[in-house]
């Protein structure tokens, strides 16, 4: 397994990208519009006209003063904004460097970013990024811009190894703040991380920015976070370089670290519902392009209900 992806592997997910979504010059309601921009419109969507309602059109578009003026159907038609800034924020601490089946974390949140990036990029929005985590280089942060100059840079980024360090340096909230500093109202912000964590610090920051922005979070997992493999009494450094041994063949021991996880995740799931921001899984044991589409295609199922 590759520890990190290659530049021309990323580069290669722009053929992939096209199935996450349309160019947004198709109008929001109609049949035509792309996975991708279905789920993530209303970021910025503008009054396009009104029209005479056509069977399988969306009736929470109706408009209905014209129709009771009319006793004709009639619908408010949209059309998606053609630029939008999207930030797609992705960690590279020591704790990407993982996995235990198929690949890394750290290869699977680039994949991640690469082929949300070139979807957005079809759109026409201003892409941009960020990685953080790494104690080396730090935050290093790619302004939104026209073109593929941000995506380039950030997956360029992601290409480079993170230098191995005793401990991480973990600063997910404050590269959040960082990331939509001077941002325009309703740009989209993808977070592609290890989530594995105490959300209630995650989950202030949150708060703060899903008021002027719309926010998605990608957690990276690998089955090891839930069921740890039985290898008798083994040592493990934790993010902070403590020394953790643990008999990983007790069953006690494998249920305390099952029930921690789900635990956690649970906290995560919740936070995430309460502040109305897509959660949207990857796992290292499954292809990333099969799983996007799944988890677009269960939200579009969910927004149409």
């Amino acid at each position: 397994m590759a520890l990190f992806p290659r530049l021309d592997d990323l580069l290669e997910l722009r053929h992939q990208a096209h199935t996450l979504g349309l160019p947004s010059r198709h109008l929001v309601n109609s049949s035509f519009a792309g996975l991708y921009a279905s789920v993530f419109r209303g970021a910025g969507i503008n009054f396009e006209e009104v029209r005479e309602y056509r069977e399988g059109d969306d009736i929470r578009y109706m408009d209905w003063k014209v129709t009771a003026r009319t006793f004709v159907p009639h619908l408010k038609v949209y059309r998606e904004e053609r630029e939008r800034s999207v930030v797609l924020c992705v960690d590279k601490g020591p704790h990407m460097s993982f996995g235990t089946r198929h690949t890394f974390k750290s290869v699977q949140a680039a994949r991640a970013a690469a082929l949300l990036g070139w979807a957005a990029s079809r759109l026409n929005d201003r892409v941009g990024g960020m990685t953080f985590g790494d104690p080396t280089t730090g935050i290093q942060h790619f302004r939104p811009s026209r073109g593929r100059r941000g995506l380039w840079q950030l997956l360029r980024a992601l290409s480079e190894p993170t230098a191995a360090a005793a401990k991480s340096a973990d600063s997910l909230a404050g590269a959040l703040q960082r990331a939509v500093r001077g941002l325009p109202t309703g740009s989209l912000v993808f977070v592609i991380a290890d989530l594995n964590r105490d959300v209630h610090d995650l989950e202030r920051t949150l708060g703060n920015l899903i008021q002027r922005h719309a926010v998605v979070l990608i957690p990276v997992d690998d089955p090891a976070d839930w069921e740890i493999p039985a290898m008798g009494s083994t040592t493990f450094t934790g993010t902070d370089g403590e020394l953790i041994e643990i008999d990983t063949d007790d069953p006690a021991a494998q249920k305390a670290y099952r029930d921690a996880w789900r635990h956690r995740r649970d906290l995560l799931r919740t936070a995430a519902h309460g502040l109305n921001i897509l959660l949207l899984p990857v796992r290292t044991d499954e292809d990333i392009h099969t799983t996007l589409i799944r988890g677009l295609e269960h939200r579009a199922r969910l927004r149409a209900l």
